[in-house]
């Protein structure tokens, strides 16, 4: 029986590498990186993170992810028809076209798939190919797809908690009064691969796990599906650790919630279909009200009356190495007080050798830092500012 498991994970992660939906993360992330590169350019004439960046955060933390979930899903026996995984990935190129990353979340992408499932049940539509996965389905089907979609859901809060504001980038716009202020935008994908037990001749599980045959169903198959996890978000009012944080935080609750109500649809078939409108309808609000209350708040990287507000830090520069952090206010350079970066500048010019900075962090308390300088330095430290350029971004509102 062991060898006939290993076989089956073998085959599921060769299966893996013939899903489209791997290829096309892999393209979306790396043009997600180039236009960011080319727009960060257009504002400050140099890039914070390089093209790769969104290609590099596409598949560590995900996999790992992916990996507890898979152990949640098979070890809780949690069944999902071939149909549904063909109509999640039809529906993750779907939402793509729409240039809203956000909406390549499981809330939508399963979400969507769910409701066309309820229906295709028995509406015996002419799907080329795959006419007979569709044929196969009943309401059965409905309470794991639900589950999973919560799982998923709580997967992305965990995403969006731990990774979502790591590299946001900054952005320069133009306010409604028509002030030049700064702003941070996050577009993000993870790929999960998880392990999915689909209906099949291909295994037979030996263990009487709960749901798997109450789902009707004696043989499965293991199969390695790649899903979307995308994340789309700009930060004005907040600092965008906080920000991302918050809302992290909510999208977790809100798949513990439905979770439970999915859960309940194993005995109540009517509760899978509420749970699933229960997670589209709250992650829309969620966003909703980010952006509501974020718009609420004043410009949080605006010119300030007493320094220099860090808008960005290009990794691996001056500035990097001496721990300055996004948010935090240079209110003096090699002693001299400064208000505008033409002023940063020729102080740092007068010390070509040392830098010595007095900064306000995040928390209000006045820190001291330095840090020698070499010939092959960035001549800037690397920090951006909300600076004085013709071409300074779009507008806002």
């Amino acid at each position: 029986m062991v060898q006939i498991w290993i076989i089956e994970v073998l085959k599921g992660i060769g299966k893996f590498f013939l899903h489209p939906v791997f290829y096309y993360l892999v393209f979306l992330a790396g043009i997600l990186g180039v236009l960011r590169v080319k727009r960060e350019r257009k504002n400050f004439h140099v890039r914070a993170f390089n093209a790769y960046f969104e290609l590099r955060q596409l598949f560590p933390l995900g996999i790992l992810v992916g990996l507890i979930l898979s152990i949640i899903v098979i070890g809780a026996g949690v069944t999902v028809p071939f149909a549904a995984i063909l109509l999640i990935a039809a529906f993750t190129f779907l939402w793509s076209l729409t240039m809203n990353v956000r909406l390549m979340g499981p809330a939508y992408t399963v979400g969507g798939a769910f409701f066309t499932l309820v229906a295709a049940a028995g509406n015996n539509w002419p799907i080329p190919l795959f006419q007979r996965d569709f044929q196969a389905l009943d309401e059965k089907i409905y309470p794991s797809v639900a589950v999973l979609l919560t799982i998923l859901l709580i997967a992305e809060g965990v995403l969006i908690l731990k990774n979502g504001s790591f590299g946001t980038s900054p952005k320069l716009v133009r306010s409604k009064r028509g002030q030049r202020v700064g702003i941070h935008e996050v577009k993000r994908l993870w790929l999960l691969p998880i392990f999915m037990l689909v209906p099949g001749d291909a295994l037979h599980l030996p263990f009487p796990w709960w749901p798997v045959f109450h789902m009707g169903a004696e043989n499965f198959g293991l199969l390695l599906v790649p899903f979307a996890v995308g994340f789309q978000q700009q930060i004005q009012g907040m600092l965008p650790k906080e920000a991302i944080s918050m809302l992290g935080k909510r999208i977790i609750a809100l798949g513990i919630f439905t979770t439970l109500a999915a859960a309940a649809g194993y005995w109540y078939p009517l509760a899978s279909i509420a749970a699933v409108a229960l997670a589209i309808i709250g992650r829309e609000l969620l966003t909703l009200i980010q952006r509501i209350q974020d718009e609420g708040l004043p410009f949080y990287f605006s010119k300030k009356n007493n320094g220099l507000l860090i808008l960005g830090i290009i990794p691996g520069s001056p500035a990097d190495k001496m721990a300055l952090e996004v948010g935090e206010l240079i209110t003096k350079a090699n002693g001299h007080t400064v208000h505008d970066p033409v002023a940063f500048y020729e102080a740092l010019q007068k010390n070509r050798a040392h830098c010595k900075l007095e900064v306000i962090d995040t928390n209000g308390e006045v820190r001291f830092v330095q840090r020698a300088l070499y010939e092959g330095d960035h001549h800037e430290l690397g920090i951006l500012f909300v600076q004085d350029e013709k071409d300074y971004g779009e507008k806002i509102g």
